[in-house]
């Protein structure tokens, strides 16, 4: 299925009935006085987020959603019928913003948490509400109130723990298939990755974290180049981000550090907080440099880039170095460990040589 994460939608909540001028008249009964019912509640319009979906694709082709008018009351006291409320569901991660003042009205993080979009308006009240001492036969009665209408744009952000970031070709797709059950598309061209895609990723018993992939990032993607740039958003709930390399490009001209440095740079173009979240930089495919000139290219890279935080070299093909990378991130994501500064706990490690 297509990855759809925005959507533009109206909903319109059921008008209230009006009320009933009506008076009682049977025989034997004098001056039975009034008797108009009230009028019904229009029907709202509710989100509950529902963790079996992951797009919003469903919009895209149904924009409208309305409820139901409520009834007009009517004679002997009779109340009209309620109008019915209309559930839209939609993933777990959904912000919903009114497109009219730019406010956002909901964020669904919850599953099965509920937000009424829309309220139905209030029915009008009969005549039988508006009878005094002085005034024994009222006419009057009120109309149902409109219900509430709104445009609103629906913008899903995944929920993760870890999100990869990188260059086109640097190897996310594949590290996220070699350590969760996520089985993203992976061939050895630019862009195989044009969606995201979440992965849990299972440490241990009762241990387990949600990795996200999003399109590798290139030069100018904050403004607009490449894939990347639209997923970005993905980033901004994630925890910690592992910043990917490929340190054996297929072409020797190119340079790791300088394509890491541009990822970092359009990275902060976009969004300053999430340039600050905490990072990890993975050094990916190391099973094709030698065995002796590792631990060396590791540190020369670290160094260049003048890396202060954990770094850990790894194959992701070859499964090399993944555990105390998994290990690690568990560590740092675990709620009996206080929030922030643990970057500085986890020292560079780098996978032995097979004996």
């Amino acid at each position: 299925m297509k990855f759809i994460d925005e959507a533009v939608i109206e909903v319109a909540a059921g008008h209230g009935g009006a009320g009933c001028a009506s008076f009682r008249r049977e025989k034997f009964v004098p001056m039975g006085g009034p008797d108009g019912g009230d009028g019904g509640r229009g029907g709202s319009v509710v989100a509950v987020a529902d963790p079996n979906l992951n797009t919003l694709v469903d919009f895209r082709y149904a924009r409208r959603h309305e409820a139901e008018n409520g009834e007009p009351g009517r004679g002997a006291d009779q109340f009209g019928a309620a109008g019915a409320d209309i559930v839209l569901r939609m993933p777990v991660g959904t912000i919903i913003t009114d497109l009219l003042t730019r406010q956002p009205i909901a964020e669904l993080l919850q599953p099965q948490q509920r937000v009424v979009l829309a309220r139905g308006g209030d029915g009008g009240l009969g005549n039988l509400h508006f009878k005094t001492s002085t005034n024994r036969s009222p006419r009057k009665k009120t109309p149902g109130w409109p219900g509430e209408q709104r445009k609103l744009q629906l913008e899903l952000r995944v929920l993760a723990d870890v999100g990869l970031l990188g260059m086109p070709n640097a190897g996310k797709s594949t590290l996220i298939a070699a350590i969760s059950n996520a089985r993203p598309k992976i061939a050895d061209y630019p862009f195989t990755t044009l969606h995201p895609h979440l992965g849990v990723v299972r440490v241990g018993i009762g241990r387990s974290f949600v990795v996200a992939d999003i399109p590798g990032l290139i030069e100018g993607a904050s403004e607009g180049a490449g894939l990347g740039h639209h997923f970005l958003r993905h980033l901004q709930r994630t925890r910690l981000l592992w910043h990917v390399v490929d340190i054996a490009p297929l072409d020797e001209s190119v340079d790791p550090v300088v394509q890491a440095r541009a990822v970092l740079a359009e990275l902060r173009k976009y969004d300053e907080a999430l340039y600050r979240k905490p990072r990890w930089l993975v050094l990916n495919k190391i099973d094709l440099v030698p065995v002796e000139r590792r631990a060396a290219l590791a540190r020369e890279i670290s160094r260049r880039l003048r890396w202060k935080g954990p770094v850990f070299a790894i194959s992701a093909v070859a499964h090399e170095g993944l555990r105390p990378l998994l290990e690690a991130t568990w560590q740092m994501l675990s709620p009996s460990r206080p929030e922030g500064g643990r970057e500085d706990d986890v020292r560079f490690r780098h996978p032995q040589p097979a004996s």
